[in-house]
């Protein structure tokens, strides 16, 4: 009996190792990175951020910025070709076409002055020179699920949501039917129904082109429900390698073990009012009268400005309608829906960031036709962690100096005390003293977004709202984050407006919970009612997209 050959690998990773240049030196990113990709596989790479994932793909595509990295040894073979060897010309033929990659970070990676059309259209004329690429790239927006994909193609990415372009990274990755497709965080910004579509529409690429993909990701569930094996990656270096089931199942290595160990799961809290360190006596001591710090009543923002030139002589349509809720001290709201619902919208309307109608009434407070200098005080008392750190980070500022201007603006602790103040916040969010002197771009996304909830904490602010403040934070740091969130709830009474895709975190970390769909509220009530006894059948569809972290128990991929 003759065996059979196995078939010869996608692409094989040899000995990579990467170092980083630095004043004092060149200093290893990665060591000795060793694994195949075989045809029509998906490989999962986890780890926590700055564990070298990202990195270990930018090697892959020939995108690490040579002015701070370096591949010190080893090869990269696609097929037979050594992609290290490749020139810059070579390269630009095997990206798009042969390998393609959906970044973690799509506002960095789309041109702010190019629309999405003229984008996506380039990308396929580029790889297949066709005459129908507005054709192909209307058809991938709808297979993303893209809403109004005509209107899409004429917008430009500041006027989408973080989870919309996210949708046209991937529908811009996918449209040239590469061989490999790696995909970096592809879900992060999206809720969990889209999660499911893209995940879905990954499958079917795999199964119908035999495309094997490179899936870089913190969120657990997503492996157990998209991998065939996984690689565990800690500070640069692969721990543990393994087939799904046996990572899941059987982890060997310690590391392993703590990151599954700090994966939220939906129904972990089955049978409880809310987080179960925030006693209802702990409040009352600390807020006896109990009056809503926050307190929002027919809520309404339209769009326009920029976009208005989209309607042309239609009235533009509504954002954010009719919408209530209060908020009491020591109190989380989850609110949860698709991106474009109004999420985020209501967010920012509740802190004065953009008009809106109706009236927000924050401790006491209404700020409804408030100037921005009449909003000054109110923003010691309300803070915001935006949905984009790098967005919201100035690329030209110090960490230090990020973090100690809301101190400064408002006059708190002298600049002797500064110092210490900004050590222990970074402590507080998993980040060392010295990062204090660096800047944003030296950061993996995850630990921007940690800069980001440092400052937030700064004025010690009685509101907080959290726009996706967890979502780009590997399971083991968002856990000790949620935790810090918790404990700071529990001490100082403080309040959130907690906006995310994530049902497993919504339920961690709420009282009540808020649904939205289409800028509407579709159901309230209290964090038992919404994820144990839901009426609306979108709030059902939520809960039933959720992946679950055991790849034993995987959805039907229908």
């Amino acid at each position: 009996m003759i065996e059979a050959i196995p078939a010869a690998p996608v692409l094989s990773v040899r000995d990579l190792s990467v170092d980083a240049r630095t004043p004092e030196g060149r200093k290893p990113v990665l060591r000795d990175i060793n694994f195949d990709l075989a045809g029509g596989e998906t490989l999962c790479l986890a780890g926590e951020s700055g564990s070298g994932k990202s990195v270990t793909s930018l090697s892959i595509m020939g995108l690490l910025p040579k002015a701070s990295l370096q591949v010190a040894s080893g090869s990269i073979l696609l097929g037979e070709r050594d992609l290290l060897k490749l020139s810059d010309r070579a390269m630009r033929s095997v990206r798009g076409g042969d390998i393609a990659m959906v970044f973690q970070e799509p506002m960095t990676s789309l041109n702010p002055v190019m629309s999405i059309g003229a984008q996506l259209m380039e990308a396929i004329r580029e790889h297949q020179a066709s005459e129908n690429a507005e054709a192909i790239a209307l058809r991938m927006l709808d297979a993303v699920q893209a809403t109004d994909p005509t209107r899409r193609l004429k917008q430009y990415p500041h006027e989408l949501s973080g989870g919309m372009r996210q949708r046209v990274m991937i529908a811009m990755a996918l449209s040239c039917r590469p061989k490999v497709l790696i995909a970096d965080e592809p879900t992060t910004a999206l809720d969990v129904t889209v999660q499911a579509q893209i995940l879905k529409l990954m499958r079917e690429l795999k199964s119908e082109f035999g495309t094997s993909i490179i899936l870089i990701t913190h969120d657990m569930g997503v492996v157990a429900e998209m991998a065939d094996r996984v690689i565990i990656m800690q500070n640069g270096s692969i721990v543990e390698e393994d087939n799904a089931v046996a990572i899941f199942r059987a982890p060997r290595q310690t590391y392993t073990q703590q990151l599954l160990s700090a994966v939220p799961r939906l129904g972990a809290f089955t049978g409880t009012d809310g987080p179960p360190r925030i006693t209802s006596r702990s409040v009352e001591t600390l807020h006896p009268d109990r009056a809503p710090v926050l307190n929002v009543r027919g809520l309404n923002v339209t769009y326009g400005g920029a976009e208005s030139f989209i309607f042309k002589n239609k009235a533009p349509p509504a954002a954010v309608t009719d919408v209530s809720f209060d908020i009491l001290p020591g109190e989380t709201l989850g609110l949860v829906g698709e991106s474009g619902s109004g999420k985020s919208t209501t967010g920012k309307a509740v802190l004065g960031l953009i008009p809106f109608t109706g009236d927000v009434v924050i401790n006491g407070r209404n700020i409804a036709g408030l100037s921005h200098r009449k909003m000054r005080p109110i923003r010691r008392t309300a803070q915001m962690i935006f949905q984009d750190p790098y967005a919201s980070l100035d690329p030209r500022m110090s960490v230090g100096a990020a973090i100690a201007e809301p101190l400064v603006i408002h006059g708190i602790a002298a600049k002797s005390e500064r110092h210490d103040r900004i050590a222990e916040l970074l402590r507080r969010v998993g980040l060392t003293p010295d990062a204090a002197t660096r800047y944003p771009h030296e950061f993996s996304g995850g630990q921007r977004q940690r800069i980001c909830i440092a400052r937030a904490l700064a004025l010690k602010p009685k509101l907080i709202v959290a726009d996706e403040s967890v979502a780009a934070l590997d399971v083991s740091v968002r856990a000790r984050v949620l935790d810090l969130m918790l404990e700071l709830q529990e001490s100082m009474g403080l309040s959130y407006l907690f906006i995310s895709h994530d049902m497993a975190v919504v339920e961690r970390m709420s009282h009540k919970v808020a649904v939205m769909r289409g800028g509407r509220i579709v159901e309230t009530g209290t964090r038992r009612q919404i994820f144990e006894h839901p009426t609306d059948d979108y709030t059902k569809a939520l809960m039933a997209a959720v992946p679950v972290p055991d790849p034993e128990a995987r959805r039907a991929q229908v």
